[in-house]
């Protein structure tokens, strides 16, 4: 059973990523007392409860974000089960009404089956569009992407967003080996993408995935990421004694080892320096310089090793949430800049980005844009 003090504090974080207003989430979770599975004044029946009632009032999107809630961090029991089938089906519903050009993709790949939501698809005037593959961290879902999915077109891009294996659908077990699902997942798309072109926005562990699967992959032409366990975290052991219990149990939900031995069975998953310096793409990553699940000895391991390295360092724990406007920009600006090209949307993410920062100047927020570390790197 999870700590539901805990779970409080690290959804306050997760709910301003998700967009949730600070007033709605301290109102529901006023009503959460504990996590006895599907029981009144639980975790998962509270939060879907108020997505049902945002369900009644029409408003889908919002409902659906409160149904992700609801089955973090993950699916333990019928009550998450119910909110994760809530999230994926809410997510469809508003898909679909949209007239988005957002479609399901089921994948059966080696490891097993994928499920993904993909926008963009097929060709333009005989030409293949290249491919952006999206994917969250531990506790996070596909159905966060909406927002990109939706502007695929107009970015002309191929748009695919997935999950970690055991997250959400993904049915595939996390392992040493789960990096092989990227390059699976991409003879998936060939012939309706440019393949050839990829660059992988992975967030949290996917982004450590994306970055052994550069190393492998040769279609990879850039990776952005934000939080991303390199080296350290996975061998230092003083470290390990930090890291919070929901992230521990977490990774021994989707490895499948207990949570008092799973960091332990982790330490052969660090990249090593000689991996690191033998990256030939574009790594751009975000910092938060208090993150309380990847230690600073990663962004160190980063300078030192990755000779092209871009950093954006936020004074922020994991996730970065009071930044999440300027690092979405950036991170899509980035993902632009890999792929060659796009002057146009690039020059407009730019104005943006520069925007966003003039307001958190002005509101005090905002994030410190590290100078670039490597022989090639450059700022933010």
């Amino acid at each position: 059973m999870n700590d539901i003090e805990e779970l409080k504090r690290f959804v306050e974080v997760h709910g301003r990523i998700l967009g949730i207003r600070g007033d709605r989430l301290r109102q529901v979770l006023g009503r959460i007392r504990h996590d006895q599975d599907g029981e009144p004044g639980s975790w998962a029946r509270e939060w879907t409860e108020a997505g049902v009632e945002l369900e009644r009032r029409g408003r889908e999107v919002e409902a659906g974000r409160h149904f992700n809630i609801a089955r973090f961090p993950y699916v333990d029991g019928p009550a998450r089960a119910d909110a994760q089938a809530r999230t994926v089906a809410s997510f469809d519903r508003w898909r679909s009404g949209e007239g988005s050009g957002i479609r399901r993709l089921d994948l059966d790949l080696s490891g097993g089956r994928v499920r993904c939501w993909a926008a963009g698809l097929d060709t333009r005037d005989g030409e293949l569009p290249p491919v952006v593959l999206l994917s969250g961290g531990i506790v996070s879902v596909k159905e966060q992407f909406g927002p990109i999915l939706a502007k695929a077109s107009r970015l002309g891009l191929a748009v695919v967003a997935t999950e970690m294996p055991g997250v959400g659908e993904n049915a595939q077990r996390y392992t040493a080996d789960s990096h092989r699902m990227i390059p699976d997942l991409l003879d998936a798309l060939a012939g309706r993408a440019d393949v050839e072109r990829t660059v992988a926005v992975m967030l949290s562990f996917s982004g450590h995935m994306a970055l052994r699967a550069a190393l492998h992959d040769k279609r990879i032409r850039g990776v952005v990421t934000a939080g991303a366990p390199v080296g350290d975290f996975f061998t230092d052991t003083a470290w390990r004694t930090r890291v919070p219990r929901v992230t521990v149990d977490t990774l021994g939900h989707l490895t499948g080892h207990s949570p008092g031995s799973v960091l332990a069975r982790l330490t052969d998953w660090a990249l090593t320096p000689r991996e690191l310096a033998a990256l030939q793409v574009p790594v751009s990553y975000t910092v938060s310089g208090r993150d309380e699940i990847i230690p600073p000895g990663d962004r160190s391991l980063l300078e030192q090793h990755v000779r092209e390295l871009r950093l954006l360092v936020h004074d922020d724990v994991h996730g970065s949430p009071s930044h999440v406007a300027e690092s979405r920009l950036w991170s899509l600006r980035s993902a632009l800049e890999a792929l060659g090209g796009y002057g146009r949307q690039r020059a407009a993410l730019g104005l943006a980005l520069s925007a966003v920062r003039a307001r958190e100047r002005l509101t005090g927020a905002g994030g410190r844009p590290a100078g670039a570390a490597g022989p090639a790197g450059a700022g933010a």
